[in-house]
């Protein structure tokens, strides 16, 4: 079952999914092309080895999921990455405006004290203009994840999925507390930022 999985997910991403993710960034970019201060838009397909590693999770000894190929959301995610906390709100707007969403979180730390992974995640129905001809309806997934992150966010959460998920052992409390040292370091320059071109922009008005 895992070859054969392994094998009709390989496929897919090059006859189903690569395709439609063309689709999809020609169609986000045209959405937000009259907005400003946006660094990149990133659209990518689920690697082959990171959906096999989702689909084998477990929920107490059970199998997460029954047909990871219709239930995995995140087969296609598209990144948006913009220069100030202000910015992501005017981005939202965009998205609602032309996406259902079937969900949509605003990810912050369980904790005031505590920092960590910031940043607005939304799971978006596939449109139909971006499934390509020749490429049924029925054979595309149904939705796609999109994240909306400053450039700050975006930073420090690859940088900490990189430390802090991959290490072959155990991080220490002296490498975890590290890591949250930059988090809040990560936090304080994105709100300066955020702070500073308020101010500038009400100067600029006076």
């Amino acid at each position: 079952m895992k070859a054969n999985l392994q094998e009709t997910y390989h496929e897919r991403v090059s006859t189903i999914l690569s395709p439609i993710a063309a689709g999809l960034e020609a169609i986000i970019k045209e959405h937000l092309a009259g907005t400003s201060r946006i660094d990149r838009i990133e659209v990518r397909v689920k690697p082959p080895d990171r959906f096999l590693a989702k689909a084998r999770k477990t929920v107490d000894g059970r199998p997460k999921y029954s047909d990871p190929l219709s239930q995995i959301q995140d087969q296609i995610g598209v990144r948006i990455v913009v220069l100030y906390e202000q910015d992501v709100s005017e981005i939202c707007q965009v998205v609602e405006k032309y996406y259902h969403p079937f969900e949509k979180r605003l990810l912050v730390p369980e904790k005031e004290w505590e920092f960590g992974y910031f940043g607005r995640h939304y799971i978006l129905s596939v449109p139909s203009d971006a499934v390509p001809p020749g490429i049924l309806l029925a054979d595309a997934p149904d939705c796609f994840e999109l994240q909306v992150k400053t450039l700050w966010q975006h930073a420090w959460s690859e940088a900490n999925h990189d430390l802090g998920y991959k290490p072959a052992e155990e991080l220490s409390a002296d490498q975890r507390r590290r890591l949250a040292y930059t988090s809040a370091q990560a936090w304080g320059a994105d709100r300066m930022f955020s702070e500073l071109f308020d101010e500038l922009r009400s100067v600029a008005s006076d």
